[in-house]
């Protein structure tokens, strides 16, 4: 099972620090965790150095895995290239190897991860006539075709409509039960992450205000702490609990 950990972690952008000290226990792969704050937050900030991109103090701890065995999926996808859905998800498996030439298995690889997100239809399409959804989806691909280790998808379901986010959370929670994975995904719908992520880390102002199990992180009092609004997480009739907000914090 991959792990991982926060200790003491730093992010800064040249001079300027943004993350003191943020430490979060291991978590385990093998279910989702969901990343939650407030808009500026930082939550980019920390998939940045979590993925080495920026610098810091501190230690990202993994276990079972490596930086290498590691996929960042940004907001900004940038699909500006000339290339077929299906060369792009070939480039992203090849990235790094030092080579060109497609084994069977690198083919079934790409296939496999066109249907496991159900955009098979898409493959010899061009980029450039994609759909801001369609894009994510195929970014998405992208990121699961090696099949990493680490996963940091930054709001990985803000461009699809309520099936397909619901498809792919679908997805997600399939590929780290399979593989053991840790997956942490930025997410803004509090709902979705209540129905959906084992463990939640709850970020502001550059620091980790929480982390846990999700229903122990997200309470009123933190919601509250963290978005101003006055919110009641309550069962449906269901029983799935849900959040709703009652209106803006006095």
């Amino acid at each position: 099972m991959v792990t991982l950990e926060l200790d003491r972690v730093e992010a800064r952008y040249g001079r300027k620090t943004i993350y003191h000290s943020a430490t979060v226990p291991p978590i385990s792969g093998g279910t989702l965790t969901a990343l939650v704050g407030p808009n500026a937050a930082g939550k980019s900030t920390l998939f940045r150095r979590i993925a080495g991109q920026l610098g810091g103090g501190g230690r990202v701890i993994f276990g079972g895995a490596d930086l290498s065995d590691l996929r960042y999926m940004p907001q900004d996808t940038g699909m500006n290239a000339a290339l077929t859905v299906y060369e792009s998800i070939i480039l992203a498996l090849k990235q790094g190897q030092g080579g060109w030439s497609l084994r069977v298995a690198e083919l079934k690889a790409v296939q496999s991860v066109l249907t496991r997100l159900q955009i098979a239809d898409l493959a010899g399409r061009q980029l450039a006539e994609l759909s801001g959804g369609q894009r994510q989806l195929v970014s998405m691909a992208q990121t699961l075709v090696s099949r990493p280790k680490v996963l940091l998808m930054d709001e990985p379901t803000s461009a699809l409509d309520l099936f397909r986010q619901h498809e792919v959370i679908d997805a997600l929670r399939d590929y780290v039960a399979e593989t053991g994975a840790v997956a942490i995904l930025a997410l803004h719908d509090l709902n979705q992450v209540m129905r959906t992520c084992t463990t939640t880390i709850a970020v502001a102002g550059g620091q980790v205000v929480a982390s846990g199990p999700t229903l122990e992180v997200l309470t009123p009092s933190l919601i509250r702490q963290l978005y101003g609004v006055d919110a009641r997480v309550e069962a449906c009739s269901r029983g799935c609990p849900m959040m709703i907000v009652d209106g803006a914090a006095a």
